[in-house]
């Protein structure tokens, strides 16, 4: 098989890993979490080997023909290694941050038997070319999701979890069918065979929705901030690191390197996410409950990476992937760092904290480096993704979006600093916040950290999503 079971090992040792945790657990409960993290670090190992050959043309297929076009089929391109490796390590840092968080729980087996089952089915997805493959993997996230959010098995994030579950199923059903209709008129459920080839605008329409439901992109995201109640770690992994951008890398997967798609929707699908940036970037700056404003921040920045892969140009393409490790990272980090304040001042409002820099300063640092990743400030990360999504932007001729992104850009500035500013600031309100856990801390200061440190070596993620960009041959 040669190096082909590196995409293999990316998707089924956190997939199929994930079933031995709840026996480890019984047996002993430090094992079952560094065997969960392990699963995870053999994805990013994985797919940190798989990039050489994808970026040299010669990228990974696993292939399995079956009759009726049913074949089952993954491919380890650039497209699909840049994801992997993004989603794999923030989520490698966010279960380490559970180590110190999540032991205040009950129901831990089933804790981190879903969190690597989830990331075992974004695996598959992300490298799927099969579309009822994709739709299977799709709808695992969704279960997790749903179990995940109502962890803490209260009343109301039992109810919340239930309308996540909701939203994301049926916009997931009016995708499937979507994908049988193409199937229909195609014969053929292998997304290779569909490139360049046209598809119907009510079957682009039934697709989107499924996307934009995952994605937690207006008008399908009140499922997002509504579930912020779930524990940290949990919120991290949906709002911000990876399930929100597996939404948007799915469309990237199918209108990029997929189908050909009408003109028109390279003014629809950017229009939406225009919207979607300036509503969820206004809420961001009225709430006053620093988790919220996470993922009304969350919504705002994948509604960025939507507006680049769907513009229609090269370098908003390149930005949109690029913006999927940033937004990991950075957004990610926003959440662990609001996690570790109201475990630690068991406060959400910012109107009632103030002063944590003196108490807590490595996680004033963290907040603030992913906060400047965030607004999109040189030298971090989110700088050069957010210039690259305005500049596709403007190179697609639609001036009105560029100006309605960098409005966002800036709300986001505001916002952000607000909460930064109120939060760390001024006199000390919370006299008994501390820094209680090392782990907690330590996953923080990865994340702010990477966040600079791929803008001081930007070269290297850009470089591989302008290959990947131009490899697409659509402009």
């Amino acid at each position: 098989m040669g190096s082909q079971w590196l995409i293999l090992a990316c998707i089924f040792v956190p997939l199929l890993g994930s079933f031995l945790l709840p026996v480890l657990g019984r047996i002993n409960t430090n094992a079952r979490n560094l065997a969960s993290l392990l699963f995870v670090l053999v994805s990013l190992v994985c797919a940190v080997l798989a990039l050489h050959p994808a970026m040299t043309g010669q990228p990974l297929r696993v292939w399995l023909e079956l009759p009726q076009g049913l074949s089952l089929g993954f491919l380890g391109d650039g497209m699909a290694i840049l994801a992997a490796m993004a989603f794999s390590l923030t989520a490698a840092v966010i279960i380490f941050y559970s180590f110190g968080y999540i032991e205040r729980f009950e129901n831990l087996n089933e804790y981190y038997f879903m969190v690597t089952l989830f990331m075992g089915a974004v695996m598959g997805a992300v490298f799927s070319t099969n579309l009822i493959l994709t739709y299977a993997f799709w709808e695992i996230t969704s279960i997790c999701c749903w179990r995940l959010l109502g962890f803490d098995r209260s009343e109301k994030s039992i109810r919340l979890a239930g309308k996540a579950l909701l939203v994301n199923v049926c916009g997931s059903l009016l995708m499937l069918a979507g994908f049988i209709s193409v199937y229909m008129n195609m014969g053929t459920f292998n997304l290779l065979d569909m490139q360049g080839r046209g598809v119907d605008n009510w079957l682009m329409a039934l697709m989107l929705c499924g996307i934009l439901a995952k994605a937690a992109v207006l008008p399908l995201h009140s499922w997002l901030p509504a579930s912020s109640d779930a524990p940290a770690p949990v919120s991290a992994l949906i709002g911000g690191a990876v399930m929100v951008n597996l939404g948007v890398y799915i469309y990237a997967r199918l209108f990029l390197a997929g189908f050909q798609l009408e003109p028109v929707w390279t003014v629809v699908t950017p229009a939406i996410a225009a919207v979607s940036a300036l509503i969820s970037a206004g809420a961001a700056m009225r709430e006053t409950d620093i988790r919220r404003i996470m993922a009304y921040s969350a919504v705002c920045q994948t509604s960025f990476i939507l507006m680049g892969v769907s513009c229609g140009t090269m370098i908003g393409a390149a930005g949109g992937l690029i913006s999927i490790l940033m937004n990991a990272l950075a957004c990610g980090g926003l959440f662990l760092c609001a996690g570790t304040v109201e475990r630690s001042t068991g406060v959400r409002d910012i109107n009632e904290l103030g002063g944590l820099a003196k108490n807590m300063p490595l996680t004033a640092l963290s907040f603030g480096l992913c906060a400047l990743s965030v607004m999109g400030l040189p030298p971090f990360g989110g700088f050069f993704a957010k210039y690259m999504l305005i500049a596709g932007a403007v190179q697609s001729g639609h001036i009105w979006l560029a100006l309605l992104f960098a409005a966002a850009a800036l709300m986001t500035v505001i916002y952000l600093l607000r909460v930064f500013t109120r939060v760390f600031f001024g006199p000390l309100i919370n006299h008994e916040a501390t820094e209680r856990s090392w782990e907690m801390v330590v996953s923080m200061l990865i994340l702010g950290g990477l966040t600079l440190l791929t803008g001081l070596f930007i070269n290297v993620p850009s470089d591989i999503a302008v290959y990947v960009a131009e490899s697409l041959g659509r402009w």
